[in-house]
């Protein structure tokens, strides 16, 4: 039978007291040196290194939401001191000459692309803890607007790869390059094909994010070599559909890629929403993230907006009437305080839903409302409208414009948002209304499910799923009821007010895609 084992216990000796000591031994415990234990060394993280590559960023140029995310995203992920973020943009002719001015010329350099060997400015610009470079060429981008052009594929072929030598001129090898649509989905490729057997290139990883999967970049492959500069051995990578998609070649370089809401990652692996990439978009699933976008609160701050004719909050609404009124004096409206403001402002394209709002908005025209648009686009949506004022004055005023002063004053005088998209990537503007105080009417697809809950569950806005016009009629009736109870009303403006669309939660998701892509 096994015993236990027995331990010894070590008796430490008492130590005498000073009284106990002779004088030899007293002298010696005074000059004993005392020692001290030097600090733990404090070792400090480099900095996590973040570019983004885009088309454009809000405040310098924009024509959509791309811009507003990039600006945003950049700014709220800069706030961290744990990021070096930086942005690189083509120096558009249109950038608002208020911060053109301030740009500083820091080098130039030559940029290879095929056969051709062109010039590339440098200019630097620190807004907001990021540093924004802007890419010089006039050839390429001293042009009225952004996009459009029949050679949009050699000028935004020219920006990725200035992008990719760019990083060495400056010294800035990111941890993550961030692309953003088709036109930035060539610096992915490049970074994969050609400057990947660079040692300081080695360790980069990239994330593509698709804002609307519509626009894929496709191009003939006659042209792959001498257009873009890529090697036809890797042809496979950017063919499908008998042609080159820039779009599905980012998707199948880049560590990672996702989309801007995440009911549209999931709804792009269907074929209604996908526009022929559905099977390229399963393939590479694992892959795949949505993440919402968000707002700046302080760009979008009724309390401070100079726009707006009176400043509110959904503590004190006393402005939101006074913008009203103004709103419906400045378009010729009757001035009723209780008639119900309809607004949209949109671009005039099918997917937004217009079909639905042309076969029944005559009906809900027949109720004491008003309804005032705002946008361009298709010119069949735009002479429909345009008529449908001439039709129904002092009920409706369209505006075939893009304004941006005036967006905010609609936003601040409607008391209903009407967004029936077909498709929504994510959007914008039902977050905008919402914190401007009319209440969103949406249908539930992409980022507008995402974003608005229906009232009848205690949420912030009304919704339907079913792409149908008496659906949209039903909901929007639905709402017109609840107006007329004004306690009821005034809970539920307050509460689409208060809901959160910063970017604090975003940009906390990002971060940890940034990290995993990291790993």
């Amino acid at each position: 039978m096994a015993t236990k084992k027995e331990t010894k216990k070590t008796v430490k000796p008492a130590q005498p007291a000073d009284g106990d000591l002779t004088p030899v031994e007293v002298l010696d415990k005074a000059e004993s040196p005392v020692v001290e234990t030097a600090p733990a060394e404090i070792v400090v993280e480099p900095k996590k290194k973040i570019l983004f590559v885009a088309s454009e960023a809000a405040p310098f140029i924009a024509t959509g939401g791309l811009a507003e995310v990039i600006g945003s995203l950049s700014k709220a992920l800069a706030r961290e001191e744990r990021y070096d973020v930086r942005v690189i943009l083509p120096l558009y002719q249109d950038i608002r000459k208020e911060y053109r001015k301030d740009f500083k010329f820091i080098g130039n350099i030559f940029v290879p692309l095929s056969w051709r060997n062109q010039y590339c400015g440098i200019f630097e610009y620190v807004k907001d803890n990021v540093t924004f470079y802007f890419v010089d060429n006039e050839y390429y981008f001293k042009r009225p607007g952004c996009y459009g052009y029949y050679d949009d594929g050699e000028r935004f072929a020219f920006f990725c790869r200035s992008v990719m030598e760019i990083l060495s001129f400056v010294g800035f090898y990111p941890d993550v390059l961030h692309c953003h649509d088709w036109q930035a989905a060539l610096a992915a490729l490049y970074l994969k094909t050609i400057y990947c057997f660079r040692p300081e290139y080695q360790f980069i990883r990239a994330v593509f994010t698709i804002h609307n999967i519509e626009y894929q970049g496709k191009y003939s492959l006659d042209i792959l070599e001498d257009l873009f500069g890529i090697s036809y051995r890797f042809q496979y990578l950017v063919e499908y559909d008998h042609c080159i998609n820039l779009m599905k070649g980012a998707i199948e370089c880049c560590e990672r890629f996702s989309t801007v809401s995440p009911t549209y990652a999931w709804e792009i692996k269907d074929p209604y929403y996908a526009h022929g990439l559905d099977q390229i978009v399963r393939r590479n699933d694992f892959k795949l993230c949505g993440i919402l976008n968000g707002i700046d609160p302080e760009y979008y701050d009724p309390a401070t907006d100079p726009s707006l004719f009176a400043n509110y909050s959904a503590n004190d609404m006393a402005g939101k009437a006074v913008c009203k009124e103004e709103l419906q004096k400045m378009l010729n409206l009757p001035v009723k305080p209780d008639t119900p403001i309809i607004a949209m402002i949109s671009r005039l394209v099918s997917h937004k839903g217009l079909d639905l709002v042309r076969e029944v908005i005559e009906q809900i025209l027949r109720q004491d409302v008003q309804f005032v648009l705002l946008g361009t686009g298709d010119s069949s949506y735009e002479n429909y409208f345009s008529d449908l004022a001439r039709r129904y004055q002092g009920k409706v005023v369209s505006i075939i414009s893009f304004n941006s002063d005036l967006s905010r004053k609609i936003y601040a005088g409607a008391d209903l948002f009407l967004m029936p998209s077909k498709s929504e990537p994510c959007g914008l503007s039902q977050m905008i209304a919402s914190r401007y105080g009319a209440v969103a009417v949406v249908r539930e697809t992409g980022g507008l499910r995402d974003s608005i809950t229906p009232y009848g569950a205690g949420g912030n806005g009304f919704t339907f799923g079913n792409y149908d016009a008496y659906d949209m009629m039903y909901v929007v009736n639905e709402a017109l009821g609840v107006y007329r109870v004004k306690e009821e009303w005034n809970a539920l403006v307050k509460r689409a007010m208060e809901t959160d669309f910063t970017w604090s939660k975003s940009a906390k998701e990002y971060e940890r895609l940034y990290l995993d892509m990291l790993k």
